[in-house]
């Protein structure tokens, strides 16, 4: 899946994403591009619950591909 993430601008916050990720699905592949403001996650969640763990990190996703 997916998601655009339009308020994410460094480093940092790649790194809380992919933690956040992390945190709700240890198994998740998270592949972020913070130049193009994307994040891909590779999980057996529904992309909701990934989607709340992205905003409960303090941002805003987008779903581009579930």
């Amino acid at each position: 899946m997916q998601f655009s993430v339009e308020d994410m601008s460094c480093e940092h916050c790649a790194h809380a994403i992919t933690g956040a990720v992390r945190e709700a699905d240890p198994l998740a592949s998270v592949v972020v591009d913070v130049g193009a403001k994307w994040v891909t996650v590779d999980s057996g969640m529904p992309p909701d619950e990934i989607a709340k763990a992205i905003v409960g990190a303090g941002y805003t996703p987008d779903i581009r591909h579930a």
